[in-house]
């Protein structure tokens, strides 16, 4: 049996329907029945477990052999670093009662960096937490994902321009597509554990992109001009808010793309090996176009 904590989100429910695709049995852990249903639908035992709930993940976990663990930031949450941490603790004491199990992490990209890195600091937490308890460990580091434009995509087809905290926007970056990373996830829990105490695995997409090539690909699939602009950090707080974050998930951000720009965010030098996903950034952009207008 394969458990996969947070089932309902991009990169897990892609998971699972690799894994179903493959005729194994997955049980997909969610909050609540609507999200379960479209998992039920493709033949996973779908059970109810909030993460802060150390007894639910406990059983959860009963006679599994691998299990793929993402905690997410929550994003309406005044606190979140601390929220996000003991979210990982939990788990962490969930899994240190079964040991034998394969885990798979999701994880990002510098997260084998102990500071001044916003949100990626935190996977750092959950990396060490994870060697702690868990001696067949897999960490799948990922590159940021495309779909995370689709929150300013409708600033960009409305005004034409494309806020960017990436800067210069001429710059290449790691980007990868959600699904790809749950199509990677799917693999390496079919490949069981590492002979090596932690396996690390960095993945990220085709290609290398900048905020002129998002920009481009939203002109691309809208047929709108579009221009990509570096929003001034001055206005990133300002910025953040409006988009309704709280002051300390807008420093998470803020921090973590101080440390993109400096360059600090990439694939750890010497560490584990590389895989790539296959959608192109033309791909993932014009689907978040057609979802936006409603098609």
């Amino acid at each position: 049996m394969y458990v996969i904590l947070g089932a309902a989100g991009k990169v897990g429910q892609t998971t699972a329907t690799a894994l179903r695709q493959a005729s194994l049995p997955v049980r997909a852990v969610v909050r609540d029945a609507a999200q379960g249903a479209a998992l039920a639908s493709i033949g996973c035992e779908v059970v109810f477990a909030d993460l802060h709930d150390q007894s639910a993940l406990d059983r959860a976990l009963d006679g599994a052999q691998a299990v793929q663990v993402l905690v997410p930031l929550p994003r309406d949450d005044a606190q979140p670093a601390d929220t996000m941490r003991k979210t990982i603790d939990v788990t962490a004491r969930v899994l240190a009662a079964h040991r034998h199990l394969h885990v798979l992490a999701l994880s990002d990209y510098g997260a084998e960096l102990d500071a001044d890195t916003g949100i990626t600091k935190l996977f750092h937490h959950l990396e060490a937490a994870l060697r702690e308890v868990s001696p067949k460990l897999t960490l799948l580091r990922s590159a940021e994902h495309m779909q995370n434009w689709a929150r300013v995509l409708p600033v960009a087809l409305s005004s034409g321009v494309l806020p960017s905290f990436h800067d210069p926007v001429d710059k290449r970056f790691p980007t990868i597509s959600a699904g790809d990373v749950g199509v990677v996830s799917a693999r390496l829990l079919r490949d069981g554990p590492s002979a090596a105490a932690t396996r690390i695995v960095s993945v990220e997409g085709p290609a290398r992109v900048t905020a002129n090539d998002v920009a481009q690909s939203i002109e691309k699939a809208s047929g709108r001009p579009v221009k990509a602009l570096a929003l001034p950090r001055d206005q990133w707080a300002s910025a953040l808010a409006q988009g309704g974050a709280s002051e300390q998930h807008a420093q998470l951000i803020i921090d973590l793309f101080d440390a993109h720009n400096a360059g600090r965010i990439d694939v750890e030098a010497d560490a584990g090996e590389r895989a790539f996903g296959t959608t192109s950034l033309d791909t993932a952009i014009a689907a978040m176009v057609a979802s936006a207008n409603g098609r």
